[in-house]
């Protein structure tokens, strides 16, 4: 490894916040069906409806990264938030830069899910495609289907910026 080494951090949401929401089960719950569940409404705030765009709702399944990973490409979604769960409770990786800048080594963070966390990354941040760690793991996603362009990908293979786990 000859670049930047961008080392990931334990995912929590007043870190992620300037990229948009954590997505857990923590606060106060609603009890529903007779008290055998509990219900944790609002936990993203889902941003699709731009231009005619309407709510599609995905399972991806993603093959697991060998760390350390080069970082090659950060892509972005103008018109739409996008949301990741994951159903396999697999820890993640995430890596994103503010909406308003162009990637690089030095505005790049990087967060890693403990598997019970998804995240949701407000429309216009920077992120990286998803990165499964470990197995095969499946997400829900919730994204934007819809007239218009709505992924921006930007090419970043020649600043050798390389991501790993602290």
């Amino acid at each position: 490894m000859t670049g930047p080494v961008l080392n990931a951090v334990a995912l929590n949401a007043d870190s992620f916040a300037p990229f948009g929401e954590v997505i857990q089960a923590t606060g106060d719950a609603l009890p529903i069906n007779a008290g055998s569940c509990q219900r944790f409404d609002n936990l993203a705030r889902i941003d699709v409806n731009r231009d005619q765009g309407q709510v599609c709702l995905a399972i991806f399944r993603a093959q697991p990264f060998d760390l350390p990973h080069k970082i090659t490409v950060m892509e972005r979604h103008p018109l739409s938030s996008q949301a990741f769960f994951p159903v396999t409770r697999q820890r993640f990786l995430i890596v994103v830069a503010p909406a308003d800048q162009t990637p690089a080594a030095n505005n790049l963070r990087a967060f890693v899910s403990n598997g019970r966390q998804g995240i949701n990354y407000a429309a216009g941040v920077w992120h990286h495609p998803l990165i499964a760690l470990d197995r095969v793991s499946e997400f829900i996603v919730v994204d934007r289907q819809g007239p218009g362009t709505n992924c921006d990908e930007l090419d970043l293979s020649g600043q050798d910026i390389t991501i790993n786990i602290i």
